[in-house]
């Protein structure tokens, strides 16, 4: 079964259309990531998904139900933007009274189980305005997973945090989704990080969807390259370029062919033509350079 079946949405801000007839799919048990540029409709979607805001036409289906269905409403968390919390009240605090909201039976049991899961459970009585971005963004989390909701739409939870708050909260996502079967939205700009958990993917641009795929079908889509540092940079791209057909500089500083060759035919080839090769290899351009690439072609 799939968690969220999209179909021709559309929404419009007066006379600007932000959604022109969106499709999505993300299947149950999926990490899906949500990538665009800015103003693409990403957070409009998950607003849309969330019942945040009224959608102008098409459907949203979440596990084969109306969005609208007050069941299905109730297996959804959400962290959109920032925690809806209070500055000067604990996180102990601002946790008791999202479970008041959500009628929670169990409210301490249920709080200290997810406080645990995304590592904030030594913070409990911390004033929210004292922790840090990391923190904040793992109590809206946290807040987002009460009430054990099958499907969590988070919009950027991992911007602007820093290396052990990116590394943390990529632990959180993977295992909410391991342990019991959760779907997770996620959009972010930070493509090298999503492409560490992500099972899904969905690229939009200017309120449509541009491609779906699953991590292996990005996997096999990268295409391999071979880079390589040598004397005489400049001259060795110049003849390089005159064999083959895409020959680029990257921001280390490395020759890429991208071409299909072996390492050892650029190297005699170089060689013969007087220019000694001191670095070469192969290597596969990731989900940020997939994506670049793709907006390049459809800016073209």
């Amino acid at each position: 079964m799939n968690a969220i079946e999209i179909k021709g949405l559309t929404k419009n801000f007066g006379n600007k259309q932000a959604l022109k007839g969106l499709n999505m799919t993300v299947p149950a048990g999926a990490i899906y990531g949500f990538i665009g540029e800015n103003g693409s409709g990403k957070s409009t979607t998950e607003k849309l998904i969330c019942g945040l805001m009224p959608v102008s036409g098409g459907t949203i289906k979440l596990y084969g139900k109306d969005y609208t269905d007050p069941d299905v409403r109730a297996k959804i968390g959400v962290l959109i933007e920032a925690p809806g919390c209070f500055p000067n009240m604990s996180v102990w605090g601002n946790m008791m009274l999202q479970a008041a909201n959500l009628g929670l039976k169990k409210p301490e049991e249920e709080i200290g189980k997810v406080l645990k899961l995304v590592r904030m459970e030594g913070a409990a009585s911390n004033k929210f305005k004292n922790c840090s971005l990391g923190m904040k963004q793992r109590i809206g989390i946290a807040m987002a997973l009460l009430g054990d909701p099958a499907l969590l739409v988070l919009d950027e939870p991992i911007n602007g945090l820093d290396a052990d708050g990116i590394r943390i909260m990529r632990e959180v996502l993977t295992d909410i989704t391991r342990d019991k079967n959760r779907t997770v939205l996620i959009s972010s700009h930070i493509l090298g990080e999503l492409e560490k958990i992500a099972t899904h993917y969905g690229i939009i641009r200017q309120g449509k969807m541009l491609c779906e795929m699953t991590a292996a079908e990005l996997e096999a889509g990268c295409r391999t390259y071979i880079f390589l540092q040598a004397a005489e940079m400049n001259r060795a791209k110049a003849l390089l370029s005159c064999k083959y057909s895409r020959v680029e500089e990257d921001e280390s500083g490395h020759i890429r062919v991208y071409d299909q060759a072996e390492p050892e035919e650029i190297v005699t080839y170089l060689y013969e033509n007087g220019i000694p090769v001191s670095e070469i290899g192969t290597s596969k351009i990731g989900l940020e350079e997939y994506y670049i690439d793709l907006m390049k072609e459809r800016r073209a």
